[in-house]
């Protein structure tokens, strides 16, 4: 039998988890749940899916703009670093990802940045600790590459890294894959602002970001015809029974793409297509679906190339550069902290 002690531990992972879920299912009107959630090792493990079907570029797009303009970007960081002048040697850069997954698009910028020696420490923070075991070996055999790994939501990962930073490093945050869009402007802004107050004047920020494009191109992305995304976002009622004991009957939802034309994104519903009753007790709470009653469970906001660039300077970054794909729209900007 287990100590009080021991159970105490196991609840102890899930609490945040059972805290969101009572506030998002159990509250009157649109029910909704963090997109962070979806990320557990199944669910990453069918977005690492999702990334190779045709119909999502997003994940090609970014690889591509890295790919080419990897060594710019590597370049215009360094010129940024304060204290570098000359011949002199080149300053250890301390690389902080925020939701690093397995880490495959970040190999490009990793290697562009060591090409001069340069003594570079990757810290992938992830709340996937399976996504981050494939990370870690995914960047071991880059030379001169030390990884530290932190498996945390960003804000407190990100924290810990910062705080970790040795004498002289510098720091670039790389925040990729278009997470950014999950919030609305204003939200992304405030984000930004979070990143900037753990940084010091001189370090940087790569952020990646999708960008418009037609509706039906869009909605195509995010409801593929064989149904890879349907179970990604299915998967948060199966976490849901793992994790809480829920017992959801997850046949009893469907997967939803929309296009919200007012704020510029694609949101993901989960629609009932019956009446359910659930009991979460991991969650003390009781919840009841209609019919057509939804699930929202993530918003995918599309920015212009210039409103990336305009809350950077809102969050007191200044821009170093900006590197769009022109076969599916999508923009890599590097900012610097500044006073």
């Amino acid at each position: 039998m287990s100590t009080p002690v021991v159970e105490k531990a196991r609840e102890a992972p899930f609490a945040a988890f059972a805290a969101e879920v009572r506030t998002g299912l159990g509250a009157s009107g649109q029910k909704s749940l963090p997109s962070s959630y979806l990320y557990d090792e199944v669910g990453s493990a069918l977005f690492e899916v999702i990334t190779a079907l045709p119909e999502y570029g997003v994940t090609r797009a970014e690889e591509r703009v890295l790919a080419q303009h990897g060594a710019r970007i590597a370049q215009a960081f360094r010129a940024a670093v304060p204290g570098r002048s000359g011949d002199s040697a080149p300053a250890p850069v301390r690389v902080i990802e925020l939701g690093s997954g397995t880490g495959r698009k970040t190999r490009l910028i990793l290697e562009a940045l060591a090409r001069d020696g340069t003594p570079l420490t990757y810290c992938p923070i992830d709340i996937s600790g399976s996504a981050l075991v494939q990370c870690c070996q995914a960047m071991a055999n880059i030379e001169g590459v030390r990884v530290e790994p932190f498996e945390s939501d960003y804000v407190a990962g990100l924290a810990a890294a910062s705080a970790a930073r040795r004498p002289g490093e510098a720091t670039l945050v790389l925040f990729l894959g278009s997470t950014i869009g999950n919030f609305p402007q204003l939200a992304a802004t405030r984000f930004l602002q979070s990143i900037r107050a753990s940084l010091h004047v001189g370090d940087a920020l790569l952020l990646g970001a999708d960008l418009l494009k037609p509706v039906d191109e869009l909605l195509r992305a995010y409801d593929d015809p064989i149904g890879v995304t349907a179970a990604f976002n299915l998967n948060l009622l199966a976490r849901l029974n793992r994790d809480l004991g829920a017992g959801i009957e997850i046949d009893g939802f469907v997967h939803e793409a929309r296009f919200n034309a007012q704020a510029r994104s694609v949101e993901m519903h989960l629609r009932a297509v019956r009446a359910q009753n659930v009991v979460i007790h991991a969650a003390d709470v009781n919840v009841a679906f209609q019919p057509g009653e939804t699930i929202w469970t993530e918003s995918s906001h599309k920015y212009l190339a210039d409103e990336i660039v305009h809350m950077g300077q809102d969050a007191r970054f200044a821009l170093l550069g900006q590197w769009v794909d022109e076969v599916w729209p999508f923009a890599e900007t590097l900012m610097v902290a500044r006073d």
